[in-house]
């Protein structure tokens, strides 16, 4: 038997954004926990050097580089992915919305949307324009 899909209604997409919500959180806290605790693991004896400014390794402040970094198990860079989810959470809620009003026909609410998730991309990306 074929089952017809349910209509997206405010209260279905209000559920499914709250799941988005939970989920990204929940994923970006245990892998910085994760990462934090192999970290300290691993650096927690070694006493730190105030006197030595260290910048961010070059590594860790691009999106490919980390996902380098995680791949070679590089617990910085865990901890940067985590962060990195927890950015992108919000982020996967808008577009996720833009699905949602484009289903419903809400031409209104797809504009408005669309140039939330623009603003959003500018402050992320738009430093170099």
């Amino acid at each position: 038997m074929i089952r017809k899909h349910a209509s997206w209604t405010d209260e279905r997409v209000e559920k499914i954004i709250g799941h988005i919500l939970q989920i990204g959180v929940i994923a970006a806290a245990s892998i910085v926990f994760m990462g934090g605790i192999l970290y300290l693991g691993r650096y927690g004896s070694l006493s730190p050097h105030y006197n030595v400014f260290h910048g961010e390794p070059a590594d860790l402040s691009s999106v490919s580089g980390i996902m380098k970094s995680v791949l070679s198990f590089h617990t910085r860079a865990l901890i940067q992915l985590g962060v990195l989810l927890l950015i992108a959470t919000p982020i996967a809620r808008v577009a996720f919305s833009i699905i949602a009003f484009v289903l419903q026909r809400d031409r209104t609410y797809i504009f408005v949307t669309l140039i939330v998730l623009g603003v959003l991309f500018y402050s992320l990306f738009g430093r170099g324009l």
